[in-house]
Protein backbone atom coordinates (compact mmCIF):
# COMPACT_ATOMS: atom_id res chain seq x y z
CA UNK A 1 0.00 0.00 0.00
CA UNK A 2 1.35 3.39 -0.72
CA UNK A 3 2.23 6.20 1.63
CA UNK A 4 1.51 9.94 1.47
CA UNK A 5 2.34 12.56 4.14
CA UNK A 6 -1.09 14.05 5.61
CA UNK A 7 -0.32 17.66 4.98
CA UNK A 8 2.05 19.39 6.52
CA UNK A 9 1.70 16.60 9.24
CA UNK A 10 4.37 14.08 7.71
CA UNK A 11 2.51 11.19 9.14
CA UNK A 12 3.09 8.58 6.71
CA UNK A 13 -0.60 6.96 6.38
CA UNK A 14 -2.24 5.14 3.39
CA UNK A 15 -3.18 6.39 0.66
CA UNK A 16 -6.81 4.56 0.86
CA UNK A 17 -8.26 5.04 4.35
CA UNK A 18 -11.62 3.23 5.95
CA UNK A 19 -14.56 4.97 6.52
CA UNK A 20 -16.79 3.29 9.23
CA UNK A 21 -19.60 5.00 8.34
CA UNK A 22 -22.14 1.86 7.92
CA UNK A 23 -20.26 0.19 10.60
CA UNK A 24 -23.42 0.24 12.45
CA UNK A 25 -24.79 -2.00 10.72
CA UNK A 26 -22.50 -4.84 11.38
CA UNK A 27 -22.01 -7.36 14.35
CA UNK A 28 -18.54 -7.11 16.13
CA UNK A 29 -17.08 -10.34 14.64
CA UNK A 30 -17.87 -9.07 11.22
CA UNK A 31 -16.70 -5.34 12.00
CA UNK A 32 -13.47 -7.23 13.73
CA UNK A 33 -12.83 -9.16 10.26
CA UNK A 34 -13.31 -5.60 7.89
CA UNK A 35 -10.59 -3.77 10.22
CA UNK A 36 -8.60 -7.67 9.60
CA UNK A 37 -8.54 -7.48 6.28
CA UNK A 38 -8.36 -3.69 6.26
CA UNK A 39 -4.94 -4.14 8.06
CA UNK A 40 -3.56 -6.77 5.79
CA UNK A 41 -4.36 -4.63 2.89
CA UNK A 42 -2.18 -1.65 4.51
CA UNK A 43 -4.59 0.86 5.56
CA UNK A 44 -3.57 2.50 8.63
CA UNK A 45 -5.97 5.16 8.68
CA UNK A 46 -9.48 4.95 9.88
CA UNK A 47 -12.14 7.96 9.19
CA UNK A 48 -15.71 8.16 11.89
CA UNK A 49 -17.61 10.82 12.41
CA UNK A 50 -19.71 11.12 15.95
CA UNK A 51 -23.26 11.34 13.91
CA UNK A 52 -22.14 7.94 12.45
CA UNK A 53 -25.15 5.78 12.72
CA UNK A 54 -25.75 7.91 15.86
CA UNK A 55 -22.61 7.36 17.47
CA UNK A 56 -23.04 3.70 17.09
CA UNK A 57 -20.28 3.38 14.32
CA UNK A 58 -17.88 4.30 16.49
CA UNK A 59 -18.86 1.88 19.27
CA UNK A 60 -18.71 -1.15 17.12
CA UNK A 61 -15.33 -0.23 16.44
CA UNK A 62 -14.48 0.22 19.44
CA UNK A 63 -15.19 -3.60 20.21
CA UNK A 64 -14.26 -4.83 16.97
CA UNK A 65 -10.33 -3.40 17.64
CA UNK A 66 -9.98 -5.25 20.70
CA UNK A 67 -10.36 -8.63 18.80
CA UNK A 68 -8.70 -7.19 15.88
CA UNK A 69 -4.85 -8.04 14.71
CA UNK A 70 -3.88 -5.00 14.66
CA UNK A 71 -3.29 -2.25 17.81
CA UNK A 72 -4.38 1.02 18.35
CA UNK A 73 -0.63 2.26 17.92
CA UNK A 74 -0.81 0.99 14.22
CA UNK A 75 -3.42 3.23 13.43
CA UNK A 76 -4.55 6.42 12.76
CA UNK A 77 -7.92 7.85 13.74
CA UNK A 78 -10.21 10.71 12.73
CA UNK A 79 -13.10 11.43 13.87
CA UNK A 80 -15.60 14.57 12.63
CA UNK A 81 -18.24 17.04 14.99
CA UNK A 82 -20.06 20.05 14.64
CA UNK A 83 -23.24 18.41 13.33
CA UNK A 84 -26.27 18.23 15.47
CA UNK A 85 -28.65 16.07 13.03
CA UNK A 86 -31.73 17.75 11.81
CA UNK A 87 -31.27 20.62 13.75
CA UNK A 88 -28.15 22.89 13.18
CA UNK A 89 -24.23 22.87 12.67
CA UNK A 90 -22.30 24.08 15.47
CA UNK A 91 -18.72 25.05 16.45
CA UNK A 92 -19.43 26.47 19.67
CA UNK A 93 -16.15 25.19 21.68
CA UNK A 94 -19.00 23.59 24.12
CA UNK A 95 -20.28 21.30 21.43
CA UNK A 96 -17.03 20.50 19.41
CA UNK A 97 -15.58 19.41 22.85
CA UNK A 98 -18.28 17.50 23.82
CA UNK A 99 -17.78 16.04 20.37
CA UNK A 100 -14.47 15.17 20.67
CA UNK A 101 -15.36 13.68 24.36
CA UNK A 102 -17.84 11.90 23.26
CA UNK A 103 -16.22 10.09 20.51
CA UNK A 104 -13.58 8.70 22.50
CA UNK A 105 -15.26 7.20 24.89
CA UNK A 106 -16.82 5.35 22.18
CA UNK A 107 -14.14 4.88 19.93
CA UNK A 108 -12.51 3.32 23.25
CA UNK A 109 -8.71 5.36 22.55
CA UNK A 110 -7.27 7.93 24.40
CA UNK A 111 -6.69 10.64 21.67
CA UNK A 112 -7.47 11.19 18.12
CA UNK A 113 -5.13 11.79 15.43
CA UNK A 114 -6.96 13.84 13.58
CA UNK A 115 -10.33 15.68 14.80
CA UNK A 116 -12.21 17.74 11.48
CA UNK A 117 -15.01 20.16 11.36
CA UNK A 118 -17.80 17.84 9.61
CA UNK A 119 -19.72 20.85 7.73
CA UNK A 120 -19.02 24.51 7.37
CA UNK A 121 -21.34 26.51 10.17
CA UNK A 122 -23.18 29.91 9.05
CA UNK A 123 -22.40 30.87 12.83
CA UNK A 124 -18.84 30.75 13.21
CA UNK A 125 -16.85 32.51 15.32
CA UNK A 126 -13.27 31.46 14.78
CA UNK A 127 -12.10 32.33 17.88
CA UNK A 128 -14.26 30.52 19.75
CA UNK A 129 -13.14 27.29 17.66
CA UNK A 130 -9.66 28.17 18.42
CA UNK A 131 -10.17 28.10 21.99
CA UNK A 132 -11.90 24.61 21.39
CA UNK A 133 -8.98 23.50 19.46
CA UNK A 134 -5.84 25.04 21.69
CA UNK A 135 -7.64 22.95 24.88
CA UNK A 136 -8.15 19.73 22.93
CA UNK A 137 -4.25 19.95 21.94
CA UNK A 138 -3.02 20.67 24.95
CA UNK A 139 -5.03 18.35 27.11
CA UNK A 140 -3.78 15.43 24.79
CA UNK A 141 -7.44 14.37 23.00
CA UNK A 142 -6.30 15.57 19.39
CA UNK A 143 -2.95 15.85 17.61
CA UNK A 144 -4.18 17.64 14.43
CA UNK A 145 -7.00 19.06 12.64
CA UNK A 146 -8.68 19.37 10.00
CA UNK A 147 -11.94 20.31 7.82
CA UNK A 148 -14.40 19.06 5.89
CA UNK A 149 -16.59 20.64 2.73
CA UNK A 150 -15.21 24.33 3.58
CA UNK A 151 -14.19 26.30 0.40
CA UNK A 152 -11.14 28.41 0.49
CA UNK A 153 -12.41 31.74 1.92
CA UNK A 154 -13.65 29.44 4.98
CA UNK A 155 -9.92 27.86 5.70
CA UNK A 156 -8.58 31.07 5.19
CA UNK A 157 -11.06 32.84 7.39
CA UNK A 158 -10.34 29.93 10.34
CA UNK A 159 -6.88 29.59 9.83
CA UNK A 160 -6.12 33.12 10.63
CA UNK A 161 -7.57 32.34 14.05
CA UNK A 162 -6.00 28.87 14.89
CA UNK A 163 -2.66 28.19 16.32
CA UNK A 164 -2.25 24.70 14.31
CA UNK A 165 -2.38 24.51 10.87
CA UNK A 166 -5.14 22.82 9.34
CA UNK A 167 -3.96 19.76 7.30
CA UNK A 168 -6.92 18.26 5.55
CA UNK A 169 -10.19 19.20 4.32
CA UNK A 170 -12.85 16.17 3.43
CA UNK A 171 -14.33 16.83 0.00
CA UNK A 172 -16.68 14.61 -2.08
CA UNK A 173 -14.65 13.73 -5.58
CA UNK A 174 -14.67 11.21 -7.94
CA UNK A 175 -14.82 10.34 -11.50
CA UNK A 176 -18.61 11.47 -11.44
CA UNK A 177 -18.11 14.33 -8.76
CA UNK A 178 -15.44 16.41 -10.96
CA UNK A 179 -16.75 19.58 -10.63
CA UNK A 180 -13.72 21.12 -8.78
CA UNK A 181 -11.58 20.30 -11.91
CA UNK A 182 -14.08 20.99 -14.60
CA UNK A 183 -13.76 24.74 -13.97
CA UNK A 184 -10.39 25.12 -14.12
CA UNK A 185 -10.19 23.07 -17.65
CA UNK A 186 -12.99 25.11 -18.97
CA UNK A 187 -11.50 28.42 -17.99
CA UNK A 188 -12.24 31.67 -20.08
CA UNK A 189 -15.36 29.70 -21.31
CA UNK A 190 -18.57 30.40 -20.84
CA UNK A 191 -20.33 27.20 -21.07
CA UNK A 192 -22.26 25.47 -18.30
CA UNK A 193 -18.74 24.18 -16.66
CA UNK A 194 -16.88 26.95 -16.10
CA UNK A 195 -18.84 28.07 -13.24
CA UNK A 196 -16.43 27.85 -10.44
CA UNK A 197 -18.60 26.08 -7.20
CA UNK A 198 -15.55 25.11 -5.12
CA UNK A 199 -13.63 28.77 -5.30
CA UNK A 200 -9.96 26.76 -6.44
CA UNK A 201 -10.38 24.12 -3.30
CA UNK A 202 -7.83 22.06 -5.26
CA UNK A 203 -5.23 24.16 -6.27
CA UNK A 204 -5.84 25.93 -2.48
CA UNK A 205 -4.86 22.99 -1.08
CA UNK A 206 -2.12 22.33 -3.05
CA UNK A 207 -0.77 25.46 -2.40
CA UNK A 208 -1.00 25.17 1.34
CA UNK A 209 -0.04 21.53 1.84
CA UNK A 210 -3.34 20.47 3.23
CA UNK A 211 -4.24 16.74 2.16
CA UNK A 212 -7.88 16.52 0.67
CA UNK A 213 -9.99 13.39 1.27
CA UNK A 214 -12.08 12.08 -1.40
CA UNK A 215 -15.42 10.79 0.00
CA UNK A 216 -18.44 8.86 -1.81
CA UNK A 217 -15.30 8.42 -4.68
CA UNK A 218 -18.16 5.66 -6.41
CA UNK A 219 -21.39 8.14 -6.04
CA UNK A 220 -22.69 10.05 -9.16
CA UNK A 221 -24.72 13.40 -8.04
CA UNK A 222 -24.89 14.05 -4.26
CA UNK A 223 -25.50 10.69 -2.91
CA UNK A 224 -27.75 10.07 -5.96
CA UNK A 225 -26.21 6.73 -6.05
CA UNK A 226 -22.95 4.69 -7.53
CA UNK A 227 -22.11 4.66 -10.81
CA UNK A 228 -20.32 1.68 -11.50
CA UNK A 229 -22.70 -1.24 -13.32
CA UNK A 230 -25.32 1.31 -13.07
CA UNK A 231 -26.86 1.11 -16.72
CA UNK A 232 -27.25 5.27 -16.45
CA UNK A 233 -23.48 5.22 -17.79
CA UNK A 234 -22.83 2.40 -20.46
CA UNK A 235 -19.55 4.65 -21.91
CA UNK A 236 -18.28 4.97 -18.42
CA UNK A 237 -18.67 1.00 -17.60
CA UNK A 238 -17.78 -0.13 -20.89
CA UNK A 239 -14.06 1.96 -20.74
CA UNK A 240 -13.38 1.39 -17.12
CA UNK A 241 -14.13 -2.41 -17.12
CA UNK A 242 -11.69 -2.58 -21.01
CA UNK A 243 -8.59 -0.98 -18.82
CA UNK A 244 -9.90 -3.19 -15.18
CA UNK A 245 -9.64 -6.04 -17.76
CA UNK A 246 -5.69 -4.96 -19.21
CA UNK A 247 -4.49 -4.76 -15.52
CA UNK A 248 -6.53 -7.03 -14.16
CA UNK A 249 -7.95 -5.62 -11.27
CA UNK A 250 -11.83 -4.62 -11.18
CA UNK A 251 -13.64 -1.51 -12.21
CA UNK A 252 -13.99 -0.21 -8.45
CA UNK A 253 -10.15 0.00 -8.18
CA UNK A 254 -9.99 1.80 -11.97
CA UNK A 255 -12.10 4.56 -9.86
CA UNK A 256 -10.01 4.67 -7.31
CA UNK A 257 -6.63 4.37 -9.15
CA UNK A 258 -8.46 7.42 -10.83
CA UNK A 259 -8.13 9.78 -8.35
CA UNK A 260 -4.70 8.59 -6.90
CA UNK A 261 -3.49 9.72 -9.90
CA UNK A 262 -4.06 13.20 -10.06
CA UNK A 263 -0.66 14.94 -8.48
CA UNK A 264 -2.51 16.16 -5.68
CA UNK A 265 -2.28 13.50 -3.72
CA UNK A 266 -5.60 12.89 -2.62
CA UNK A 267 -6.74 9.96 -0.19
CA UNK A 268 -9.50 8.06 -0.63
CA UNK A 269 -12.38 6.88 1.75
CA UNK A 270 -13.11 3.55 1.34
CA UNK A 271 -16.73 3.54 2.94
CA UNK A 272 -17.59 -0.33 2.48
CA UNK A 273 -17.94 -3.02 4.70
CA UNK A 274 -17.75 -6.10 2.51
CA UNK A 275 -14.19 -7.19 2.95
CA UNK A 276 -14.21 -8.82 -0.73
CA UNK A 277 -15.12 -5.16 -1.99
CA UNK A 278 -12.37 -3.35 0.24
CA UNK A 279 -9.95 -5.58 -1.43
CA UNK A 280 -11.01 -4.86 -4.66
CA UNK A 281 -11.34 -1.00 -3.98
CA UNK A 282 -8.21 -0.36 -2.55
CA UNK A 283 -6.39 -2.57 -5.22
CA UNK A 284 -6.43 0.61 -7.11
CA UNK A 285 -3.78 1.86 -4.49
CA UNK A 286 -1.50 0.18 -6.94
CA UNK A 287 -2.69 0.72 -9.97
CA UNK A 288 -0.84 3.46 -12.57
CA UNK A 289 -2.71 4.94 -14.62
CA UNK A 290 -0.99 6.77 -17.80
CA UNK A 291 -2.13 10.78 -19.07
CA UNK A 292 -4.14 9.35 -22.13
CA UNK A 293 -5.83 6.10 -19.18
CA UNK A 294 -6.96 8.68 -16.92
CA UNK A 295 -8.35 11.10 -19.59
CA UNK A 296 -9.59 8.86 -21.94
CA UNK A 297 -12.04 8.17 -18.39
CA UNK A 298 -12.45 11.89 -17.73
CA UNK A 299 -14.01 11.56 -21.37
CA UNK A 300 -15.97 8.56 -20.90
CA UNK A 301 -18.17 9.98 -18.33
CA UNK A 302 -19.20 12.69 -20.58
CA UNK A 303 -16.63 15.17 -19.56
CA UNK A 304 -15.33 17.09 -22.64
CA UNK A 305 -12.37 19.63 -23.38
CA UNK A 306 -12.40 23.10 -24.87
Amino acid sequence: MKTIDLGYSHLPVSNVALGIMRMDALDVAQATKVLDTAADLGINYIDSADIYGGGQSSAIFSQALKQAHVSRDQLYIQSKGGIVPGKRYDFSKAHLIEAVDGELQRLGVDYLDTFLLHRPDALMEPAEVAAAFDELQTSGKVRHFGVSNFNPMQVDLLQAALNQRLIINQLQFGIMHTGAIDFGLHTNMQDERSLNHDGEIIEYSRLHKMTIQAWSPYQYGNFAGVFLDNPKFPELNNAMQQLADDKHVTKSAIATAWILRHPAHFQVILGTMNPEHLTQNAAGADVDLTRQEWYDIYFAAGNDLP
